[in-house]
């Protein structure tokens, strides 16, 4: 009898609980990599802390920011004491002298840094070089072990690098530039002088049809074919005028065009609105709310869940577009075109978290300090790229002609499970998808 091999997934948790070797974990998008922090959160026998870049992408990998982690000042840093050029900057720039000479930590926090023994950073692709090593330095100091990477802490770091990247000021890569080839995480100098193990997560499963796999796959490592081109171009509907009710939803690249657009269509719907105002208790700020804090609805108005049905029954997941049929300031109901049975959506509590240790035990505790009550719905006739991250759509709309970002029109692609649900506002030329 032939002994089953391990999943993917399985030998790398198996590689965190038995190793000391920091790894960086990536995959395209659908490839099941926030399942996975999830997974290793709840089963790993070492004292863990999940963090991110951002605040939004902390709540939702339920961790903290990196910066309050760390307790970071803003501004850049430089691993050199010999001294800044003169230069007019418009930002503050750290050395490791004035960033350990400004540096106060409470004594509970420093011991929980010394107790950590795994830090799991989620969407790395956003963490800058230069925050890498000023982490790098904190734990090193901390935890008085200056010869060992991140102070001798594990470090397991999630993303995909194709997606959204770091956001530097332009004065700001003037001074780090000299330091760092890119931006990006994986050029900090901790990490050219101690690589981590890399491993991809390959199986896909947001989309099964061949054909997309490979366009978003060749998309993703730069290599977009004439063929390519021809194949996206054969869903441009230039004519192509979105209804209000057929549960299709508009990606696009700014705020305010997704903004105007939901705004405006709610607007054309002639039902009375009803609000839903959040619960927040304690701290959770503003800046980290996980959508909004009042709601305003009608019914006839098309939504989309942002979490996935936490009951079990499954007959919603982040992502899922439908129509309210049914609304009271008490009571929201969700159909779906597709047949699928009406929802009651319930109202989801988004937790802000800080990590302490226990006295008693000594060990790394979670610590809830805010929540934020709200039904997990958004007004869905149009979302940005930026936003749809980690959502998955059967239809979609897609205007990215207007792309800021490299990786934008690889994110907005990917949230589809196929082509078949592709509409383009407007024909893509080969140099815009690079």
């Amino acid at each position: 009898m032939s002994q089953q091999l391990d999943s993917l997934p399985q030998l790398v948790a198996k590689f965190i609980n038995n190793t000391q070797q920091n790894i960086f974990l990536t995959g395209k998008a659908g490839t099941g990599k926030t399942t996975f922090l999830k997974s290793i959160t709840q089963h790993t026998h070492k004292s863990v802390i999940v963090a991110a870049p951002t605040g939004i992408a902390a709540i939702n990998a339920g961790g903290v920011t990196l910066h309050s982690l760390f307790q970071l000042p803003f501004g850049a840093f430089v691993p050199d004491n010999n001294g800044l050029p003169q230069q007019t900057i418009s930002t503050p720039i750290n050395t490791p002298r004035t960033l350990l000479s400004s540096f106060q930590m409470h004594k509970n926090k420093r011991n929980m840094l010394k107790k950590m023994e795994l830090l799991v950073i989620d969407e790395v692709s956003m963490l800058r070089a230069d925050l890498l090593d000023a982490i790098d330095l904190i734990l090193r100091s901390v935890r008085h072990q200056r010869d060992l990477p991140f102070g001798g802490v594990q470090v397991l770091f999630i993303g995909d690098l194709l997606q959204l990247p770091p956001v530097v000021k332009d004065d700001e890569w003037k001074t780090i530039g000299a330091y760092y080839p890119s931006v990006f995480f994986f050029h900090s100098q901790v990490l050219r002088q101690n690589p981590p193990l890399y491993v991809e997560l390959e199986k896909i499963y947001r989309q099964s049809d061949d054909t997309f796999i490979n366009l978003l796959n060749n998309l993703r490592n730069n290599i977009v074919t004439d063929a390519d081109v021809k194949l996206l171009n054969k869903y441009y509907r230039p004519n192509y005028q979105q209804k209000s009710n057929e549960e299709i939803i508009l990606l696009t690249t700014h705020n305010r065009i997704a903004n105007d657009k939901n705004l405006k269509a709610l607007r054309n719907i002639k039902e009375k609105s009803v609000f839903f105002k959040a619960e927040v208790i304690g701290d959770f700020s503003e800046h980290n709310y996980p959508t909004e804090a009042q709601l305003e609805f009608k019914k006839g108005a098309q939504v989309m869940f942002t979490k996935n049905d936490y009951s079990g029954e499954q007959k919603y997941f982040n992502g899922k577009i439908g129509t309210i049929t049914r609304l009271h300031k008490d009571e929201i109901e969700v159909s779906f075109n597709n047949g699928d049975e009406p929802a009651i959506a319930e109202p989801y509590i988004w937790e802000n978290k800080k990590y302490t240790v226990n006295k008693d035990s000594n060990e790394i505790e979670e610590n809830i300090v805010g929540t934020f009550k709200q039904y997990p719905l958004k007004l869905a006739w149009a979302i940005t790229v930026h936003k749809s991250q980690g959502l998955t759509f059967d239809k979609a709309i897609i205007d990215v002609q207007n792309a800021f970002a490299p990786g934008q029109i690889y994110v907005a692609l990917s949230r589809l499970r196929s082509l078949d649900g592709l509409i383009l506002t407007s024909p893509i030329p080969k140099e815009g998808l690079t």
